[in-house]
C-alpha cells in the first residue's frame, strides 16, 4: 500500500512538475502571449488567425499589441520566434545561425517520411546537394539561353490556348501553371509534360493546391500534435499528404526509371540528353565505389525533385494569375504595360519574342510585377528557420533548435516605409529618370544563401509570360464579375476563382 502511495506521490509531482515547466517563458525570450498548459499558444493561435485570415495578419497584430518586432511563441512543445519588420527579417535572413531548417513530424512527412532533398535539410547534406543542383540546373540551361527557348515554347503554347477560348470567360491558373511546371519539367526531365488530355499532371496539380490551402508554414496540427493523425487522419490533412506522396512518388520514379534504361544504354561515344535526373544518376554511379558514405541515392534525388517540382508548381504560375486579375481590374495600367510593349516587341513581326536581353527596357513592365509581388506577398511568411546554436536577435534570447518564422508580409507593408502600402501603386519602383529600381525593402524571393531556388526561373517566367499576353490579347472582365483581392490563406496565399475574358488585339 505505502509503495502504491510513493508511486501515485512521484506521478502527481511530475505531473505538477511538467505543467509549471510548460507555462514558463525561457529566460529573456522574446515577449507574446501567455502559454496554456502542454498546449502553448496552439490553440489560441489557430482560433485568432482563421478570425483574422491568415497567421501572417495575426502575427503583424501581436507585433502591435506587444509592441515588438519579434514575437515568442510555443506551439505545442516548439519555442517558435517570429521575426517581423525590415531589420530583423535581414538579420535573421543573412546570419548563419539562423539557416537551419527545423525537424518535426510534418517537414518529414513533406519530404516522405525522410529527411532529405534540398529545401528543408541542412548542415553539410544541404550544402553539398543545394551547389550540385544548382550547378547542373545551369549547366542544363536555368538563367540561360535554354531555359529561355523552354520559355518562349510555352509561351506560344499558352497563347495559343487563350486564342481558342474565343474570348469566353475562363479561369486561367490551369493553364499557367501548366506552363510554368513544363519550363521546369525540361530542366529536370528533359522534356514536358503534356498538357491536354493529361489527367495525371491536372490530378497532381489539384493536389498540391488542396495541400496549400490545408496548411500553414507550421504545418497545422501535425506540426504541433502528430498523434492526431490517428484520429482525425482527414481533418488533419494527413490523408492527404499520403495520397500526394504516393502519386507524387509514382510519377518521380516512372520518370527516374526511364532515365535510367537510357542511361544503360547509352554508349561513351553516344552521351545521353543533359538534365538534372541525368546528372543525378550519373553522380550516383560515379561514386558507387564509395556508397556508404555518398548521400548520392535514389531516395535523395526524388526528394530534390520534390522540392524542384513543389517551387515551380505554385509560387509563379499564381503570381501570374494575379497580374492578370489586376490588369483585367486596372484597365489604365494595362494600356501602359501595352503601350510600353508595343514600343519595345518589332511590331512588323507580330511573332517576335520579348527575349530577356531587352529586359531593361520594359521599366514599366518590372514595375508592375514588382509591384504584384510587393502587394500580394505570395509568400508572406518564408520557409521556416531553426537556430543551430543559442544566440541573441534585437536583444533577446533564443534556445538552440527554436524555429524562426519570417514575416515578409510586415517588410512589404511597412507604413514606415513605403507610401499608401494598401494602395496597388506600381509607380513606386520607378524613379524619376524613369528607370525601374529595385528597393531595398523588396524581397520577394528571400536573401542570403537559403534565398529561392528558383528565383531565376520565377522571375523569366513571369516577365515574359505578362509581356507575350499584353502583347496579343486584351484581359477584360466578364459582366458581373468583381475578382476578390482578398487572397486564401495557407503555405501559400492564393487567389479566389475568377474569370477573364482573353479579347485578342487587332
Amino acid at each position: 500500500m505505502s509503495a502504491l502511495i510513493f508511486l501515485c506521490a512521484i506521478l502527481i509531482g511530475f505531473v505538477i512538475y511538467s505543467l509549471i515547466k510548460s507555462v514558463q517563458r525561457p529566460k529573456n525570450f522574446p515577449p507574446g502571449p501567455r502559454f496554456l498548459p502542454w498546449l502553448g499558444n496552439t490553440l489560441q493561435f489557430r482560433k485568432e488567425a482563421r478570425a483574422v485570415g491568415g497567421q501572417h495578419i495575426l502575427f503583424g497584430q501581436w507585433a502591435q499589441r506587444y509592441q515588438s518586432q519579434l514575437l515568442g511563441l510555443k506551439l505545442g512543445q516548439e519555442y517558435v520566434v517570429v521575426a517581423l519588420g525590415h531589420e530583423m527579417v535581414r538579420e535573421v535572413q543573412l546570419q548563419e545561425v539562423f539557416e537551419g531548417r527545423p525537424d518535426n513530424f510534418f517537414l518529414r512527412l513533406r519530404t516522405m517520411g525522410t529527411r532529405k532533398g534540398i529545401t528543408f535539410t541542412d548542415g553539410k547534406l544541404w550544402y553539398e546537394h543545394r551547389n550540385f543542383a544548382m550547378k547542373q540546373m545551369r549547366h542544363v540551361g536555368y538563367g540561360r539561353s535554354q531555359m529561355e527557348s523552354h520559355i518562349e515554347r510555352e509561351a506560344e503554347e499558352l497563347l495559343l490556348q487563350l486564342g481558342r477560348t474565343e474570348e469566353a470567360p475562363i479561369e486561367p491558373v490551369t493553364w499557367l501553371a501548366h506552363g510554368v511546371l513544363n519550363v521546369l519539367w525540361c530542366l529536370i526531365a528533359g522534356k514536358r509534360i503534356a498538357s491536354e488530355g493529361n489527367s495525371m499532371l491536372q490530378r497532381l496539380l489539384d493536389l498540391m493546391n488542396r495541400r496549400s490551402k490545408l496548411f500553414d508554414v507550421c504545418g497545422g496540427l501535425l506540426a504541433q500534435f502528430p498523434w492526431l493523425r490517428h484520429v482525425a487522419p482527414d481533418r488533419t490533412g494527413y490523408n492527404l499528404i499520403r495520397q500526394l506522396n504516393t502519386e507524387l512518388y509514382g510519377f518521380f520514379m516512372d520518370t527516374i526509371a526511364d532515365h535510367r534504361r537510357q542511361l544503360e544504354k547509352a554508349s561513351d561515344n553516344e552521351p545521353v540528353e543533359s538534365d538534372l535526373i541525368y546528372a543525378y544518376l550519373q553522380e550516383m554511379r560515379d561514386q558507387s565505389s564509395d556508397s556508404e558514405s555518398s548521400s548520392f541515392n535514389e531516395t535523395q534525388l526524388v526528394m530534390t525533385i520534390l522540392d524542384f517540382f513543389i517551387a515551380g508548381s505554385q509560387t509563379t504560375s499564381n503570381t501570374i494569375n494575379l497580374a492578370l486579375m489586376v490588369l483585367a481590374m486596372r484597365s489604365d495600367v494595362q494600356e501602359k504595360l501595352f503601350a510600353e510593349v508595343s514600343a519595345n516587341v518589332n511590331s512588323a513581326k507580330s511573332d517576335a519574342f520579348p527575349h530577356l536581353s531587352r529586359r531593361e527596357s520594359f521599366d514599366y513592365m518590372d514595375a508592375f510585377i514588382m509591384e504584384v509581388q510587393r502587394f500580394f506577398h505570395i509568400t508572406p511568411i518564408t520557409g521556416p528557420r531553426r537556430a543551430l546554436w543559442p544566440t541573441q536577435l534585437g536583444g533577446y534570447d533564443i534556445p538552440k533548435n527554436a524555429t524562426i518564422l519570417i514575416n515578409l508580409r510586415s517588410v512589404h507593408l511597412d507604413e514606415k516605409h513605403w507610401v499608401d502600402p494598401l494602395q496597388f501603386r506600381p509607380e513606386r519602383f520607378i524613379d524619376v529618370g524613369g528607370k525601374c529600381f529595385k528597393d531595398e525593402f523588396f524581397m520577394p524571393f528571400g536573401i542570403g544563401r537559403r534565398r529561392c531556388l528558383g528565383d531565376a526561373l520565377a522571375r523569366a517566367c513571369i516577365f515574359s509570360f505578362l509581356v507575350r499576353i499584353v502583347q496579343h490579347f486584351c484581359i477584360v472582365l466578364p459582366p458581373g464579375e468583381t475578382p476578390s483581392m482578398v487572397l486564401l490563406p495557407g503555405i501559400t496565399l492564393t487567389p479566389k476563382p475568377y474569370k477573364v475574358k482573353f479579347v485578342k488585339r487587332s
